[in-house]
């Protein structure tokens, strides 16, 4: 196997890490029945994941610096580790080079998530508007009353020409909406020189948005968003019947035009079942999934006419349900054939069974916490799943079985008190089935003996 560890001669020493062990032993190691003590972290150049006494809040301690400052030196982004200590002092440390095949847990100490499919995302990051037959512009949409109102407020603006109206839209693949063509030939915003500020802010004043020329348009791209597997996988997507937006992380029918300095404000020409054509929706940057409605039409948005409309009514059963712990006592009260994420964790009598959820069209996410399923051999039954996260065990019955689904483009090994080793050699499994590259893992033994 091909060695990716990085040259970190001072890391793979087991002293430079003692410092940092006894941290994780003074905060919340997990003490087993034979009282040995597991404790587990991530450190990176530029953020660590330690439960530490206290929290995580506060200066960040010495020991973890000089960790980082040995990663800088060697170009590596992070470690994550794991060590297993006996009661005598013997430690076990393992760690855990990045690898091009998983996605790193930021701010989570465990393993990460395989991407077995590279360059894959979530179903929600990949889905595209519903068509919206019949979909026309607000009753508020008046074209006369826009062109009057900004010719007004930017009375010595520069228009756009029809044929940059022309290109904008073959660059783009789309018609423009009426409003927002009027708003171009009033103003272009900016020349080809880009040196009229004056006009940008008089135009962004009018808007109340910073706005772009009108040869950066842009549709948004949803991949952009928040698409990480680690949490994408287990988000959910609706559109109710009356929905003024269509549940998405983006849309090439959201075609922004500006912004408020973070969030993206765009004209929509793909509206949900109770939304108007070419209405003004905003994209929360810190949100992943989504976007909101600002104003029924651009006029509206000229005019501060942004009104409220009642909120969507989200009907139906959920598309994410969870199992056990503090969700649905039985896997059969979430099984409906919308449902696309299932998580199954400890309690309400665990384990489970799967047979209720088994050829749901739609189910393409299945986390179950180790110990809680009560045959992973059901799991081929689930025809659809693209991730699925499981404890180690749950993971070698399928190995063995030649069972894994091939239809997986990203998997996890829930860690949750099992052996680090254990779930590494899983992970490399699975990753070799789909010829990906494999995790580089060293092993550091060393004694922590009691401080003087």
């Amino acid at each position: 196997m091909i060695d990716h560890r990085p040259p970190l001669s001072s890391l793979h020493d087991f002293a430079p890490w003692d410092p940092v062990l006894r941290l994780l032993l003074a905060g919340h190691p997990e003490i087993r029945p034979d009282g040995s003590a597991r404790v587990a972290g991530r450190i990176g150049r530029r953020g660590w994941s330690l439960w530490l006494p206290g929290g995580m809040s506060g200066r960040r301690p010495a020991a973890v610096e000089h960790v980082q400052r040995a990663l800088a030196r060697g170009g590596v982004e992070e470690v994550a580790f794991s060590a297993e200590i006996m009661p005598t002092g013997r430690t076990t440390l393992r760690l855990v080079w990045p690898c091009p095949a998983v996605e790193a847990a930021v701010g989570y100490p465990d393993l990460g998530v395989l991407v077995l499919v590279d360059g894959s995302v979530p179903e929600p990051w990949r889905r595209l508007p519903d068509p919206v037959p019949g979909a026309a512009p607000a009753p508020s949409a008046d074209l006369e009353l826009l062109e009057r109102t900004l010719r007004e407020e930017l009375p010595d603006a520069v228009g756009a020409t029809e044929e940059d109206i022309a290109a904008a839209e073959a660059r783009l693949g789309v018609t423009l909406p009426d409003e927002l063509k009027v708003f171009y030939r009033v103003t272009r915003v900016q020349g080809e020189d880009r040196s009229d500020l004056h006009e940008l802010d008089r135009a962004s004043e009018a808007v109340g948005y910073e706005v772009c020329a009108l040869d950066e348009l842009y549709a948004a791209d949803p991949v952009v968003r928040h698409s990480r597997w680690r949490f994408g996988a287990t988000k959910g997507l609706c559109t109710a019947p009356d929905a003024a937006v269509q549940g998405l992380a983006g849309s090439p029918g959201w075609i922004v035009f500006g912004s408020n300095g973070g969030d993206e404000i765009a004209v929509d020409l793909t509206p949900g079942p109770g939304g108007y054509l070419g209405q003004v929706v905003l994209i929360d940057h810190e949100q992943s999934l989504g976007a909101e409605l600002v104003a029924d039409s651009f006029t509206d948005l000229v005019l501060g006419r942004n009104g409220e409309r009642p909120r969507d009514r989200h009907e139906g059963l959920p598309v994410v349900a969870e199992v056990g712990g503090a969700g649905l006592p039985t896997v059969r009260a979430a099984a409906h054939p919308a449902l696309e994420v299932l998580t199954v964790g400890a309690g309400h009598g665990a384990p489970f069974g799967l047979a209720p959820v088994t050829g749901l069209p739609r189910l393409r996410t299945l986390t179950a916490a180790p110990g809680t399923l009560a045959d992973p051999l059901e799991i081929p039954g689930l025809t659809g799943l693209e991730f699925l996260a499981l404890g180690p065990q749950e993971w070698r019955t399928l190995l063995d079985a030649g069972a894994v689904p091939r239809t997986l483009s990203a998997a996890a090994v829930r860690e949750e008190g099992q052996d680090r080793r254990s779930v590494v050699a899983v992970a490399n499994e699975l990753l070799a089935l789909w010829d990906r590259p494999l995790i580089d893992e060293t092993v550091l033994e060393g004694v922590l003996l009691p401080e003087a």
